[in-house]
């Protein structure tokens, strides 16, 4: 697996050889985040909060807003790395500060250690002074206490020299079952491929920064077919995982697919398929994953309109529930029927804010099984037509839960104090 990072300095992704010298300010890190978003998680590396000479704290928690991110960069502390996974970060990097007095405190599976090492030995204050204690050592005495580490050869780094696979080969048995991350002089997708096959991942900027790697090609190295035509099967599926359909991958429209943000596959009829571009079903893609045994893809992708040509959500009919239920609600104002209540509603926000609150104190009072089944759906159409008339979409609440549900630190929950409902 790669991993993309955004490294921070001034408010602007920047790429430094050996740790100081400025070879790239990339600018605004914003637009690079959404290019490498399909390709999985984002390292985001505060380097002035490293350096302390300040911080980029604003930008990097819009980043893990938006975007699945792992956080490092001046985390010196269990409360500043709590901090970070409360705001949204699957996961944080500690250099320094990982001992395991720190790690006892934080959830084991969400942190990684970062080790920097030259000539095997760890070193630190940027990379300045050497401590002397291996890196394969330090390993060994963490890796009970993290979920990865982050390994980064100090002499490679930024210098797109290659990858030594020899020196990176014992890392794994020294992790135990902590995953490792590799960084450090990566340039192709050989090489990202050997570390996945020895169950490793590989953390990219320069090689990509430049151009030199095209992150197609590093999802496409990882992968194997069986098919005699050499295609990878593609899942097609929407944002809540539900399959749309069947669709084939090569080379060609994966690098078009990651490079456009779209739905682009290889049709054996026409070749390279872009999903809409005549019907109007376009896609967004949002990310691009290689299963389990490595020969098949899946696109998660933002479809609009019908994904079958018989003119059905799916290859498999219609779907149903929630989200169906929310397109519905979503249509323009011009195919709206002027007459039906839901038009009503989204006319009425006084009328809407009064039915929500009245089906909410029913389902907090339904005194059977049928009863909070039939009051649930009432809460829940009045918060889709709710959704609708701001115009979000419900992917963005599920968002919202998934970010939730990476807090560490719990609030008490308690209910506020009873207000008087207006007039």
């Amino acid at each position: 697996m790669m991993i993309s990072s955004i490294d921070l300095r001034g408010g602007r992704a920047v790429q430094l050889e050996q740790g100081r010298e400025l070879k790239i300010d990339a600018g605004d890190p914003f637009p690079i985040a959404e290019g490498f978003a399909p390709l999985g998680e984002i390292a985001v590396i505060d380097l002035d909060a490293a350096l302390g000479t300040g911080n980029n704290e604003p930008i990097i928690r819009e980043l893990v807003r938006r975007h699945r991110c792992r956080v490092g960069g001046g985390i010196r502390s269990a409360e500043a790395a709590l901090r970070w996974l409360d705001a949204g970060a699957e996961r944080v990097i500690l250099g320094t500060a990982a001992t395991p007095e720190v790690l006892s405190r934080l959830p084991r599976g969400r942190t990684i250690a970062a080790l920097d090492g030259r000539a095997g030995k760890v070193v630190v204050d940027g990379w300045r002074r050497e401590t002397g204690a291996a890196v394969i050592d330090r390993m060994r005495a963490l890796r009970d206490f993290v979920g990865g580490f982050l390994v980064t050869f100090v002499e490679r780094e930024g210098m797109m020299g290659g990858l030594d696979l020899a020196q990176a080969e014992p890392l794994r048995e020294a992790a135990g079952d902590a995953r490792v991350t590799v960084a450090g002089g990566i340039v192709d997708a050989a090489e990202i491929a050997s570390l996945d096959r020895m169950g490793m991942d590989a953390q990219l900027g320069m090689a990509l920064y430049t151009g030199r790697l095209d992150p197609a090609d590093a999802i496409a190295a990882l992968l194997t077919s069986d098919r005699p035509d050499g295609l990878w099967p593609t899942i097609v599926a929407d944002q809540a995982g539900v399959a749309l359909g069947l669709a084939y991958s090569n080379i060609d429209s994966l690098r078009a697919a990651v490079r456009e943000r779209r739905g682009v596959y290889h049709s054996r009829r026409r070749g390279l398929w872009r999903k809409g571009e005549t019907s109007g079903a376009r896609q967004t893609l949002i990310r691009v994953e290689a299963d389990c045994d490595r020969d098949a893809l899946r696109f998660t992708v933002r479809q609009e309109g019908p994904f079958c040509h018989l003119g059905t959500r799916t290859c498999f009919g219609d779907d149903a529930g929630l989200r169906r239920l929310a397109r519905t609600l979503a249509v323009p104002a011009s195919e709206r029927d002027p007459a039906s209540y839901t038009t009503r509603l989204l006319r009425d926000p006084t009328l809407l804010a009064a039915k929500i609150r009245e089906e909410a104190a029913e389902l907090t009072t339904a005194p059977d099984r049928e009863g909070v089944v039939h009051e649930a759906a009432d809460v829940l159409f009045f918060t889709l037509v709710r959704l609708a008339a701001a115009g979000v979409p419900l992917d963005e609440v599920e968002r919202e839960l998934d970010r939730r549900s990476l807090k560490v630190s719990r609030r008490p929950g308690d209910a506020k104090p009873p207000t008087e409902s207006p007039a």
